[in-house]
């Protein structure tokens, strides 16, 4: 007898043929909105509108992509490491540990190189969220809501800190620039450190397995013979490059980390290795159409892709934590 799946219809969405043709529409919605009216034709044959495309608008799209793909998968190692849904790196201090760096960066080697400063950044985004996994080993495991709520105070410190520091040396505007994720400053040439983002998502996957049994937690993965600590080191070093590339390019994007891994996980299981290219496309393809959505609202103004998937994040943050489990075949 065939036993039929009990997976919801709505699953048929979260598979990747379905997110890659959702994430190509995206791309061509993004390359054909703006201010100046240019069509994809001109792409290839030149002239003003093609140059508007290759030095702009692609840039745009390809940085949206980047940063919300690198962003949810970096969401998917801190849920396993910290076996809590509800955490990621906006939600765990890593952001504003990394936005601490470069603030320090900023007033004690203002002339620094863009690696140097991106080196610093890491350094503080990886302290703080060890920081941050030495405080949630003392909280009681049958409390998972306090692990969030231990990530937004301590995140709130150390911004409250940086807020401080940035207020005296009348830096607030970069700071805001840091903690903001927007595309509109984004140009050839602006972006590309974001490349490196998406190329250490792709060393996420090659530890997937890893991380897979590292959610288990630690004394059954040490029983299953994994080096816990080694794999707590490199998912944390991931974490905290990711962090700090995109916090350095475009400004910190919240939820990104949240609400990608638990809705695949909802439909597609917790195997990192099955579910991480699916976080990769859903994420690209969810800040994107944040970027285009914030475009076309009040254009020719925009509004910032974070401040539009913040608001869409908080509802479907709400919608995780009500709606019953989805059931999977």
């Amino acid at each position: 007898m065939r036993l039929q799946s009990t997976a919801p219809r709505s699953a048929v969405v979260f598979r990747p043929f379905a997110l890659a043709i959702i994430l190509s529409g995206l791309i061509l919605g993004s390359l054909a909105t703006g201010a100046a009216n240019v069509s994809l034709s001109g792409l290839f044959y030149g002239g003003e509108g093609g140059d508007l495309l290759i030095v702009s608008r692609l840039p745009r799209t390809l940085a949206a992509i980047l940063a919300g793909s690198s962003l949810a998968v970096a969401g998917v190692i801190m849920q396993m490491l910290v076996r809590n849904r509800f955490v990621e790196p906006a939600t765990t201090g890593t952001g504003e540990c990394a936005t601490l760096g470069l603030l320090a960066m900023t007033l004690l080697m203002p002339e620094a190189p863009i690696l140097a400063k991106m080196a610093i950044s890491s350094i503080a985004a990886f302290a703080g969220t060890a920081v941050f996994l030495a405080l949630v080993q003392k909280l009681p495991p049958t409390q998972p809501l306090l692990v969030p709520l231990t990530g937004i105070v301590y995140g709130g410190i150390i911004a409250a800190i940086t807020t401080f520091i940035a207020y005296q040396n009348d830096l607030l505007q970069y700071l805001a620039i840091w903690m903001n994720g927007e595309f509109s400053g984004v140009l050839q040439g602006r972006y590309e450190l974001l490349w490196a983002s998406g190329a250490v998502a792709l060393v996420a996957y090659y530890y997937a397995d890893q991380f897979t049994v590292a959610g288990f937690g630690k004394d059954a993965a040490i029983g299953l013979g994994l080096n816990y600590r080694v794999v707590l080191l490199i998912g944390l070093g991931i974490v905290s490059l990711i962090t700090s590339f995109t916090v350095l390019t475009v400004g910190l994007l919240p939820f990104v980390g949240l609400v990608v891994p638990n809705i695949i996980s909802r439909y597609r299981g917790d195997n990192a290795r099955t579910t991480l290219p699916l976080v990769a496309l859903m994420g690209g393809a969810l800040v994107l159409a944040s970027d285009l959505l914030g475009r076309l609202i009040h254009n020719p103004y925009e509004i910032p892709a974070g401040t539009i998937f913040g608001v869409l994040g908080t509802g479907v943050f709400l919608w995780l934590l009500f709606a019953r489990p989805a059931r999977r075949g």
